[in-house]
């Protein structure tokens, strides 16, 4: 369990960390302050009275070969737990140690055998209280649950409540998400990856509702990561290729069980072949840039199947920005995914997008970015991929 510093003292290293430089070197090893490498992957970020908070998969153990009864093997680590870290600048970590534990001794659903994935966090107003989401599995990926966990503080310690099928449909990659109005919704990949669900959660956020939306049903798609710009809807999800990277995708819709409908694929800069397999990494989490409307960072992360602990992260500046023509505006309307959604009890409540593709998000390449880039906004696709070479 971490060693609880005191708000003084915290506050204290916080200050003394504000004077180190802010700078993002996507996928380089990134150390915390300590100098320790960071271990916050499948990760989200909280931002709570002006602290930001990065929860992740701690895969600090040793990375070895899980062979199942078919021969086929996958690459994994055994549980420790979920790992916090704390910055007021985005750029500069400070480790608040494991806030959930793993460990039979905590719960059998946290045993070293077993899976933890994609850990996100979610603040609840109503009970003040801070409420995690996870996917929870044994080895063979057979078991498919969500896990909730909650804790008074946003450093822990959490405590482990259960892990179910949220309606009794399977969940396995998973995100959660606020709404301006405080409403909850968990996105997750269900019915054997080939769909994705979305759900309202309890207004405790430690239940699943009954109502829930299938969406890209059929179309394989994982890491769903939701942000929200100007009362529209986006979702980045990739593809299902295990450890190795592959293309992104986002779509939007008016309302979260409404119509999803393919913006397209975000990636601009940097290789060709880079920016085809979104920058060699797999999209975890949105984070808005406070103050800068339309500005948010990409989270993702570059796996390292033959050692899990050194796999790297990249963050990268995202835009929403205008469509710039009327064939811009409906490249979404003929490519898969605008249909392919159907509620799971009836209609009441569904706003439907439409065909028309309203913004285009892009995420471009930096070899080293500051904030400051962010006020180099592109006016188009075609200009954010131009002002990488410049």
């Amino acid at each position: 369990m971490a060693i609880r510093r005191s708000t003084t003292v915290r506050a204290n290293e916080q200050t003394e960390n504000s004077k180190l430089p802010v700078y993002f070197r996507p996928g380089e090893l990134w150390n915390d302050v300590d100098g320790n490498l960071i271990q916050a992957h499948g990760g989200a970020i909280l931002l709570h009275q002006g602290v930001y908070y990065w929860y992740g998969e701690d895969k600090s153990g040793p990375t070895y070969k899980k062979f199942s009864l078919t021969g086929d093997s996958t690459a994994r680590v055994d549980v420790i737990g979920v790992r916090c870290y704390s910055s007021t600048d985005l750029s500069n970590w400070q480790d608040e140690g494991l806030v959930l534990s793993g460990g039979r001794q905590h719960h059998r659903d946290l045993a070293p055998s077993m899976v933890l994935e994609r850990p996100k966090v979610l603040y609840n107003d109503l009970t003040r209280t801070f409420v995690m989401w996870m996917h929870i599995d044994d080895a063979d990926y057979a078991m498919a649950r969500a896990g909730v966990a909650v804790a008074r503080s946003p450093t822990g310690p959490f405590t482990f409540i259960r892990s179910f099928r949220p309606n009794g449909q399977q969940s396995r990659d998973l995100t959660v998400f606020k709404d301006d109005d405080a409403t909850a919704y968990i996105v997750y990949s269900s019915e054997g990856n080939q769909d994705m669900h979305i759900a309202k959660l309890s207004p405790d956020y430690t239940e699943v509702q009954p109502q829930h939306l299938k969406i890209f049903i059929g179309r394989s798609r994982e890491a769903p990561a939701v942000f929200k710009h100007d009362g529209l809807y986006f979702m980045l999800t990739s593809g299902c290729t295990g450890w190795e990277p592959n293309q992104a995708e986002v779509h939007w819709a008016s309302d979260m069980f409404g119509q999803w409908t393919l913006v397209g694929h975000p990636c601009v800069g940097g290789t060709e072949m880079d920016a085809a397999v979104t920058f060699q990494s797999q999209g975890t989490f949105v984070l808005p840039v406070p103050g800068r409307p339309g500005r948010f960072i990409f989270m993702g992360d570059q796996w390292d199947p033959d050692n899990l602990a050194q796999s790297r992260y990249v963050w990268l500046p995202l835009w929403v920005l205008p469509v710039q023509n009327t064939q811009q505006r409906a490249r979404g309307a003929a490519l898969a995914g605008g249909n392919n959604a159907m509620l799971s009890s009836d209609e009441q409540g569904r706003h439907p997008g439409g065909n028309v593709v309203p913004a285009d998000v892009v995420v471009r390449w930096h070899d080293l970015w500051r904030f400051s880039d962010f006020d180099r906004v592109p006016k188009s696709r075609w200009e954010a991929g131009r002002l990488y070479h410049m």
